[in-house]
């Protein structure tokens, strides 16, 4: 009887690992997570994308979302016309892995929201997988006390908006800041020159994302 115990053990333990991918994960999603869409929303979108046909369903609110990239680590879901969300699941360990899940919101600017879970759906605390880039993060060095024109274009930024994206193929979180935006386009254009050109970028290293060198 033991040895029968065990061994149905050993095979829940398999099956649990095995079942660690964005497609089972997903389907299992509480709707809680992503409102918009029912169970069988997600089981569709799935199918529709297996048969190499466009992944789109009606959600809740009768709108269109669709499902447009599925592997066994990555998902994209653009949710409605203007948000979308993305999940990557990352490893802790050889065998516990976790999910990063961003939701974007584009009002018309892009904004961000980054939550950690674990593959059972538990929210887990964010500050154990990262520490968000401050704002300065994307600005260059500059000499506050002798450049006016920084300063005063830097009050018009009063907002801190920043756009978050997953890599499909690589552990990596990118950051664009969106502040500028929402700003009128001769002070977006004076804001520019103060701002660098290229997204900061987050690499996952043993269990969290921290800055790239």
């Amino acid at each position: 009887m033991k040895k029968t115990l065990f061994i149905i053990g050993m095979l829940l333990c398999v099956f649990s690992l095995h079942a660690q991918d964005m497609k089972t994960l997903f389907i299992a999603m509480p709707d809680s997570i992503a409102p918009l869409l029912t169970k069988v929303n997600r089981e569709d979108c799935v199918d529709f994308l297996a048969s190499n046909m466009k992944a789109e369903v009606k959600n809740r609110f009768g709108k269109v979302s669709e499902l447009k990239k599925l592997t066994d680590d990555y998902l994209f879901l653009q949710t409605t016309g203007s948000s979308s969300m993305e999940m990557k699941l990352l490893p802790l360990n050889d065998s516990v892995k976790v999910i990063c899940v961003i939701n974007t919101v584009c009002g018309p600017v892009c904004d961000s929201e980054i939550r950690f879970y674990s593959t059972r759906w538990e929210q887990l605390a964010e500050s154990d997988f990262i520490r968000l880039p401050s704002v300065e993060a994307f600005y260059l060095p500059v000499d506050t006390l002798t450049d006016e024109a920084y300063v005063a274009i830097r009050e018009k930024a009063d907002m801190e908006l920043v756009k978050a994206t997953l890599s499909e193929d690589k552990s990596i979180i990118s950051f664009t800041y969106t502040t500028p935006e929402y700003l009128a386009k001769t002070e977006r254009e004076k804001l520019a020159v103060y701002i660098k050109k290229e997204p900061v970028i987050y690499e996952w290293k043993e269990g969290k994302f921290s800055a790239f060198p």
